[in-house]
């Protein structure tokens, strides 16, 4: 083939594409529909046990841990520490790593917009909510479909003419699904998506993003799990799994479609349980007890070393409980004067470990990345190289 040939539709037939579901004939449906629905009800518990000011701070961090993990995949490493500096505008001297923070901050912008449902219902899996969220991820030819053959692997991808009738063929059967189907229909959509390899570039990172979007919207997730950390932490496992979705049906027991189904229930399995484990990971991060002992050890270890006044635990510890406090009640929760309590809220706006949306509104915990290490251990590598 030759790469830069413009091709057009050779006429491949949608069903090319098929089985599009996991058949309730397949004999691995029972464990699958049993792991969608302890997904969704662990996941419904979770995001039930946070108070909104904790959901909204730890989703940002969540959010810059997604993006890590992601753009690992694809074999750029840029730190949440990093992340967050590219968010304040504070840039690497060097150049390549600049480029993978500007890379980072579009991810960051591109999810953000997501998690404020800027897809709409049932947006992640039209084909003009894929192509916006390429158009926004990418600044080569973004939300352009590719017009060029491509191969990745051993598989040759469908013609680029063709590519407008799959995706509607993708829209038509993944957005008629219900709520369980829907869970497990993500991780179908995610190998079929990569299957059709749409763009030139960025298909990795959108998808992954096209997959938070649904499980977000499906499972009202609060964005506060990832499912790219548990994809990056067995990329191996990952990758080869989504190749043999690639394979042809392998026998008359193997589904009735052109693709293997075996596969399909077998990528689905792992995707699903990998949901799991991340939801579990987060909620035992996140245990009010947990947490807080994490969170007031290093307020009093700070104070000890004289980078925090007195007093400063308290207020977080409070916050904790109540998810936020007007900045006029600050003094009243600590038990000191206006002024003192004045210092402590700006000691602790300083360290990012507070924030609010104006100064007149309430205070509430952050997450900051460069704590992570010890407020959420094991979120990501502690060390930016």
């Amino acid at each position: 083939m030759v790469a830069d040939l413009i091709a057009d539709d050779r006429g491949e037939l949608v069903t090319l594409m098929e089985p599009l579901l996991v058949g309730e004939g397949c004999r691995e449906r029972g464990e699958i529909t049993d792991l969608a629905f302890e997904l969704a009800q662990k996941s419904a518990g979770f995001r039930r046990s946070l108070p909104s000011s904790l959901l909204a701070s730890l989703s940002d961090l969540v959010r810059s841990m997604n993006c890590y993990y992601s753009n690992l995949i694809e074999g750029h490493s840029t730190h949440p520490i990093d992340i967050e500096r590219a968010l304040k505008n504070d840039y690497s001297q060097d150049s390549y790593k600049r480029d993978l923070q500007l890379e980072a901050k579009a991810h960051i912008a591109v999810q953000k917009w997501i998690d404020g449902g800027g897809l709409g219902g049932g947006g992640a899996l039209r084909a003009e909510g894929i192509r916006e969220i390429h158009r926004r991820l990418c600044g080569l030819l973004p939300g352009e479909l590719r017009r060029r053959d491509i191969k990745v692997g051993r598989h040759v991808a469908v013609s680029p003419g063709a590519l407008p009738r799959f995706l509607e063929r993708f829209e038509q059967v993944y957005g008629r699904t219900g709520k369980t189907e829907s869970v497990i229909a993500t991780a179908a959509a995610h190998h079929r998506f990569l299957w059709m390899h749409p763009f030139l570039d960025g298909n990795g990172r959108v998808a992954r993003l096209m997959s938070h979007a649904q499980l977000l919207e499906t499972l009202d997730t609060g964005a506060v799990w990832s499912v790219a950390r548990g994809l990056a932490r067995n990329v191996q496992e990952y990758k080869a799994l989504l190749a043999n979705c690639d394979q042809a049906r392998r026998n008359d027991l193997d589904g009735r479609g052109a693709l293997s189904e075996e596969a399909l229930a077998e990528f689905t399995q792992f995707f699903l349980k990998i949901c799991l484990d991340q939801v579990t990971f987060m909620e035992s991060l996140v245990r009010p007890d947990r947490l807080r002992t994490r969170i007031v050890l290093w307020a009093e270890e700070e104070i000890r070393l004289g980078g925090l006044p007195p007093q400063s635990s308290s207020l977080l510890e409070a916050l904790l409980y109540r998810g936020g406090v007007p900045r006029g009640e600050a003094g009243t929760v600590v038990s000191t004067g206006e002024r003192q309590a004045r210092r402590i809220v700006a000691a602790l706006l300083d360290k990012g470990v507070l924030a609010s949306e104006s100064p007149r509104a309430p205070l509430h915990i952050a997450f900051p990345a460069a704590l992570a290490s010890r407020w959420m251990p094991g979120l990501f590598p502690e060390n930016p190289d």
